[in-house]
């Protein structure tokens, strides 16, 4: 059985438990994944399984990608995405469930930041600014940003530059729900990437 899933950020919601206590979740649509290729160490140098996720029309696939697909005995799919290949058993065409979560399961959530775009150094890194004084002209604008004798940027250095828009894991997240009947996973927590995103969700053991 697989101890990852694909699946897509729905939103965030609030569920309510039996004494009244009120617990923000986000609610992901996992699954269902379809095996649609599995990668040996002899084949390909290492083990791994890729999965699918999400329908798709066939037109607006390539004739490569349908072939890929066909190969796997499975519709045509929006999403393919790779994850660890140590379940024994599976095979081309095998489905995977939201089944695979219980409540209470520790999980961690991979997914793409919200895009922030073109961002200076207090939003992007946290720098405290400079005085808001009359006269001071420096409020926001970068300042010491280390030694100049090299007479270049030093890589690394934090500047002003594109901010977000990044593979970003979250851990420590929890399983408050799982909806067998509509695939869905609500999840304590926040989860990285904008509504409608599409996330791996992965079980952790500790």
């Amino acid at each position: 059985m697989p101890r990852a899933i694909l699946g897509r950020k729905l939103g965030m919601t609030q569920i309510f438990a039996a004494d009244g206590r009120v617990t923000p979740v986000t609610v992901i649509e996992a699954g269902p994944n379809f095996v649609t290729q599995i990668k040996t160490l002899e084949k390909d140098g290492y083990t791994a399984l890729q999965v699918g996720f999400g329908e798709q029309k066939a037109h607006r696939l390539t004739s490569p990608e349908l072939g890929h697909l066909r190969a796997a005995s499975v519709k045509p799919l929006r999403r393919l995405q790779e994850i660890d290949a140590d379940d024994a058993g599976l095979n081309l065409g095998d489905e995977s469930k939201v089944d695979i979560f219980a409540e209470g399961d520790k999980i961690s959530v991979t997914g793409i930041s919200k895009g922030k775009g073109f961002a200076g150094v207090v939003k992007r890194y946290h720098f405290h600014g400079g005085d808001m004084t009359h006269g001071s002209m420096i409020h926001r604008k970068p300042q010491s940003g280390g030694a100049t004798d090299p007479a270049h940027t030093l890589k690394g250095t934090k500047k002003p530059g594109h901010m977000g828009a990044e593979k970003v894991t979250q851990l420590g997240l929890k399983v408050v729900r799982v909806d067998l009947e509509k695939n869905l996973l609500l999840v304590k927590g926040a989860v990285p990437g904008a509504n409608g995103g599409y996330v791996l969700v992965e079980k952790r053991t500790r």
